[in-house]
């Protein structure tokens, strides 16, 4: 009885919004907050600056937990796997996590592969405004957004799991293109 009663009451709670998997990010259409950060592309340092990337195209800013773990590793490889796809589509990516710029310099290398660009969020500052800082720990959520030239989020997306950020991000920079996007 137990058990049949759960069955039904979890599903209903999850469609309430009483529990939840996933991690609230920034809305659909909701402006991007600014962005203005120490990065390494490469190993070489740079300021990045979400207003400058903008005016070139679409940016996918994802946030991880921290360099050189399990799961932030895999969609490292995985971004840099797809880098050919986000140019393609105009794209600008970087990834942004609360590690130190000396961190990220060897992250940058080795598991971005030199393909994409990571930034230095040490202070959570950034991550607090996109909605993606863990709470209690200081280290960022995995969620990840697509940015249009115009400076709305087109698309969010969080899950412990770095399995989709690839796959999403790029299908909302398809929809971007194809005017369909937002």
């Amino acid at each position: 009885m137990l058990r049949r009663a759960a069955s039904v009451l979890l599903p209903l709670a999850l469609a309430a919004g009483f529990v939840s998997n996933a991690h609230a990010a920034l809305p659909v259409g909701h402006a991007a907050p600014p962005i203005s950060l120490q990065a390494s592309l490469g190993g070489k340092e740079f300021s990045f600056s979400l207003a400058e990337a903008l005016k070139k195209g679409p940016v996918v800013v994802y946030f991880y937990p921290a360099a050189f773990t399990p799961g932030c590793t895999i969609e490292a490889h995985d971004f840099a796997d797809a880098m050919d796809d986000f140019h393609a589509l105009g794209a600008t990516v970087i990834g942004v996590s609360m590690d130190s710029i000396d961190k990220l310099d060897k992250f940058s290398v080795s598991e971005c592969r030199s393909r994409f660009a990571v930034a230095a969020d040490t202070d959570g500052a950034v991550a607090s405004a996109y909605d993606a800082k863990m709470a209690l720990k200081a280290h960022a959520t995995r969620t990840s957004y697509v940015i249009a030239p115009d400076g709305r989020i087109v698309m969010s997306y969080s899950d412990k799991a770095p399995d989709e950020h690839v796959t999403r991000s790029l299908a909302a920079l398809r929809a971007l293109k194809d005017g369909k996007g937002g």
